[in-house]
């Protein structure tokens, strides 16, 4: 730990580690890809001790890299090697504010874990819907940093869709009370909007108010199989129709993917006897109530294998049941961990394209890279996959390695071909910022630019995140 100042020199109530034993946890990301130094952590409990601290760093020239649950993907919460900055981590800082039924909304800080204000919404009556798979640990501040997604954005939206307002510290140490509940609010730029999905480069979220929604009366949960992607997505479609707002969730799960799960959670039971080559998992949510819901749902899977689209499909029976299929999605990630070495890719698609999109892309990575197997599985619904790829067995992990600028390149190159993204909830950290630039217009890239100058003038929020080194390479026609 670099202690170029005393701590005597910190506000007093910034909560400071100095030595290294205690900052090991903060400097390293979820995913031990990044290790970084720090001339000190803070730990503050308020906003207003957010705010002395950074007019002091501001003051002395200290960058500031703002953590939350630390469960990112990227390593947009993790300092560089300089041990020049200092990681300031909302954990912390947990207080439900306020509740409000009446309005729909729950104001909460920074630090409290997405799990919790679930659990509170849930105690009060209402549904907070953001959800993922790090929801035990991630917080909202870093879910609205980094815009996070989730299993239920086909229905519910981003992070950004489920919040109304935000308490930030700006780069000078002020405070902006924008904890509004209002979802109307046309007095002048969408300042939130800014916010939310600038991971920490722009201003610290401290607190957020965010939309709360009827518990559902009923809730039913299918795995289904299915041929291929092509009738994975004309299930969707054929959901979307029938199911119409109640269709909650719809996942991809490769049959290569489950049986990574089978291999590493053997306590893990599959719902359909017979392997397909793709499976979906797909949940409504309805408000009228358990036959509404169930006739709903027996007439969709009806149609779906007459039809073909569908070769085999369970409902769930009960919550056990449902929450035994969810299992399987979600313990894909870990599996692969378990795996050994793996290259992630986090890529938003038209859903329109996303068949294609696998089908050549899949092919073009086989023949370039030999020796690799795919990992597909995601938030078919939304258009996000995570498009992984992993080395067949006897494959030398490191060779397997080598040619992951190779791989990554052609699984970019076909994202931007079909006109998406390649970072559809991660973020882009440490990680994709050179990527990022490689692929967006010149002018978008140097109107963040303009905003960051805008906002951080001096550059101590989160350096070296989100926007490249070197301009942009690709200029604007």
């Amino acid at each position: 730990m670099n202690s170029r100042l005393p701590a005597t020199a910190w506000p007093t109530d910034a909560g400071i580690i100095h030595d290294e034993q205690g900052a090991a946890a903060f400097v390293t990301d979820w995913r031990k890809r990044y290790h970084g130094r720090a001339l000190a952590v803070a730990q503050p409990r308020s906003t207003a001790a957010v705010a002395a601290l950074v007019r002091h760093c501001a003051q002395a020239g200290i960058p500031i890299v703002p953590q939350g649950g630390n469960t990112g993907l990227v390593g947009g919460g993790t300092p560089d090697d300089s041990g020049r900055a200092i990681v300031l981590s909302l954990a912390r800082m947990t207080g439900i504010r306020a509740v409000d039924t009446g309005n729909d909304t729950i104001t909460v800080e920074a630090g409290c874990v997405l799990a919790e204000v679930q659990r509170v919404a849930r105690e009060s009556g209402r549904l907070f819907p953001l959800s993922l798979a790090a929801e035990g640990s991630c917080t909202i501040g870093g879910n609205l940093a980094t815009n996070a997604g989730g299993v239920q954005v086909l229905r519910y939206g981003n992070a950004r869709d489920l919040c109304l307002g935000l308490e930030v510290v700006t780069a000078s140490g002020d405070i902006w009370d924008g904890l509004r509940g209002l979802r109307k609010d046309n007095t002048g730029y969408s300042l939130r909007d800014l916010f939310i999905g600038s991971e920490g480069t722009l201003g610290i979220i401290t607190a957020a108010t965010l939309k709360l929604f009827p518990l559902p009366a009923a809730q039913l949960t299918a795995f289904a199989a299915v041929p291929d992607v092509d009738r994975a997505v004309a299930l969707l479609n054929l959901a979307k129709r029938r199911l119409a707002a109640s269709l909650t969730a719809f996942e991809l799960i490769s049959e290569f993917c489950l049986s990574l799960v089978d291999r590493h959670f053997p306590q893990a039971r599959r719902p359909l006897t017979d392997p397909s080559p793709y499976y979906v998992l797909l949940e409504s949510s309805d408000a009228e109530g358990e036959e509404h819901a169930q006739a709903l749902f027996e007439a969709l899977m009806a149609e779906a294998l007459e039809s073909g689209l569908v070769t085999d499909a369970a409902v769930a029976s009960s919550i056990a049941q449902s929450r035994a299929f969810w299992a399987l999605r979600e313990n894909i990630p870990l599996a692969q961990a378990m795996e050994g070495k793996n290259i992630k890719h986090d890529i938003g698609v038209p859903i329109s394209s996303i068949a294609t999109y696998v089908a050549q892309t899949n092919a073009e990575i086989e023949r370039a890279a030999p020796g690799v197997r795919m990992v597909v599985f995601g938030h078919l619904g939304d258009g996000n996959l995570h498009y992984n790829v992993s080395p067949a067995p006897g494959v030398d992990p490191e060779a397997f390695l080598a040619n992951e600028p190779l791989i990554n390149r052609i699984v970019y190159d076909a994202v931007d071909r079909h006109h998406g993204s390649i970072s559809a909830e991660h973020g882009l950290g440490q990680l994709k910022r050179e990527e990022n630039a490689h692929y967006k217009p010149a002018v978008e890239i140097a109107l963040m630019r303009s905003l960051k100058q805008a906002l951080d003038p001096s550059g101590i929020l989160n350096p070296g995140k989100l926007l490249p080194d070197a301009p942009c390479a690709n200029p604007a026609p």
